[in-house]
């Protein structure tokens, strides 16, 4: 194929890592000639890991994904600090906010998303802006402002109490703040999990010192005060931390008559309705991915690397089975597939069991002998086997009781390395799949921290260490450790 002209917009997860997953298949630039604008001025970075941020446990640096000289490279024009600002589709060109005009073949819009304010009176000044003790959470800057301004003592509310927000509140409790999540509805997570693993979520985040205020919104936000709620008291911050929800960023594709429903629509090929323009990650829509999270741009930015270097032309992305994992300090917890079927359903069996003094709660939804959801609490072991069985869609164990406590039998649930095969899934936040872990290995990763440096695997959430660590030890015993020439 001939060498096509490429231009990227947006460098954050999804948009960073189609640059890597193209340069991958075409190292040498043969086949894609790629420039890519990005609005923010860092290098790419981590955006699941900014909880760490702000708990103070991880610098920016350590959330970075790619060091400054990763795009030259790699034979990769980034230019950072750039957004577009308009769309010329019939002329195949890009405006950005530097005035110029960029042609290309083919465009990839990797615009993201932008968080969301609540219509609150006081909460944005008179230019839109949030107010001086207002801040998102969506950014590194934003996560660096709030790791600066928290201190023992500060009163910070929280808006939100979604992943984002809860992952916020955690991690400033844990910093001597005192911090309040404030969220209208009387469920925490409430489109994740269910009302009994609402409770004991809440219970748990109360004894570490997180204060929740839940089914009461917020109305008003008084500089310098706090929140004011519809019930007519207030909570006190000299901190607002807004994590109300996303919206994608879509305003130029939409003006440039692109069909957008809450996300450019593409298909399984990635494509919008111009052939000539493509779309990934929180700025798409596409039936089978949910919007926020990071494993759909994974692996849509592996289906349209596929497509635009020539590696794979039948590439398609067909959707994803997503598992949200709350990253908090003494927190584990992860939901997955269908978790609000009742226990007495007629169509699925239905295993539940709750322990709120100890904050643990587990809930099993079964059909057809295969995980169709789960809701894990405070039981990791059972977190791990549960998911191994969802992404392979392999029978679960006749005792359910078992495979929900933890107990399941190691070769039973997957964690015996001689049994997974090589496309197995065992780091769903950075989509490494076993053979990508087996090459980093041969090529010379022969430790846990290595293989995290070549394949990322371990650096999300981290629940696929343990499976690492069992991997390494099994390599290891198959093929002991040799010295590696230095290059």
């Amino acid at each position: 194929m001939s060498r096509r002209q490429v231009v990227l917009i947006g460098y954050g997860m999804a948009g960073a890592r189609l640059a890597e997953e193209i340069r991958r298949r075409d190292p040498t630039g043969d086949r894609v000639a790629l420039t890519v604008f990005g609005e923010e001025p860092h290098p790419a970075y981590n955006r699941v890991l900014l909880s760490g941020v702000v708990a103070g446990s991880l610098s920016a640096e350590a959330v970075r994904t790619q060091d400054d000289d990763w795009a030259l490279r790699n034979l990769v024009d980034l230019r950072r600090g750039l957004r577009m600002t308009e769309l010329d589709r019939r002329g195949r060109r890009v405006r950005l906010d530097d005035g110029r005009w960029r042609p290309y073949d083919h465009l990839v819009l990797a615009t993201g998303s932008r968080p969301w304010f609540p219509p609150l009176p006081g909460l944005l000044d008179f230019d839109g802006e949030p107010a001086p003790d207002v801040v998102p959470f969506r950014t590194l800057d934003d996560g660096e402002r709030i790791s600066a301004a928290a201190r023992a003592g500060l009163r910070v509310a929280v808006l939100g109490g979604g992943l984002l927000g809860l992952e916020a509140a955690r991690g400033l409790a844990g910093r001597g703040t005192e911090v309040t999540v404030v969220h209208p509805s009387d469920s925490l997570m409430e489109r994740q999990l269910d009302a009994g693993a609402s409770r004991v979520l809440a219970s748990s985040l109360r004894r570490l010192g997180v204060r929740l205020r839940m089914g009461v919104p917020a109305v008003a936000h008084r500089p310098g005060t706090g929140l004011l709620l519809a019930d007519g008291t207030t909570v006190a911050a000299e901190l607002v931390v807004v994590a109300a929800g996303v919206r994608p960023a879509v305003e130029q594709a939409q003006a440039a008559g692109l069909a957008v429903d809450r996300g450019v629509l593409v298909d399984d090929r990635l494509r919008t309705a111009d052939p000539d323009v493509s779309a990934l990650g929180d700025c798409a829509r596409h039936p089978g991915a949910d919007a926020g999270l990071v494993q759909p741009a994974w692996e849509q930015a592996a289906v349209l690397a596929d497509l635009l270097t020539g590696a794979d032309p039948a590439a398609r992305y067909r959707g994803t089975a997503t598992v949200t994992r709350l990253k908090a300090r003494d927190v584990d917890l992860a939901a997955l597939g269908d978790v609000h079927v009742p226990v007495d359903s007629a169509d699925a069996e239905v295993v539940c069991v709750q322990d709120p003094a100890r904050g643990r709660y587990a809930k099993l939804v079964v059909r057809d002998e295969r995980v169709a959801g789960a809701i894990v609490l405070g039981i990791p072991d059972a977190a791990a086997s549960i998911i191994r069985f969802f992404d392979r869609g392999t029978p679960v164990p006749p005792d359910r009781l078992a495979l929900l406590l933890g107990r399941a039998l190691p070769a039973a649930s997957g964690t015996d390395p001689s049994t997974r095969s090589a496309d197995a899934l065992v780091c769903r936040c950075n989509s490494v799949r076993r053979e990508g872990l087996v090459q980093a290995w041969e090529a010379g990763a022969r430790s846990v921290s290595d293989l995290a440096l070549r394949t990322r695997a371990t650096t999300g959430c981290g629940g696929c260490r343990d499976e690492v660590c069992a991997l390494a030890d099994w390599l290891a015993d198959r093929q002991p450790a040799v010295a590696v020439p230095a290059v």
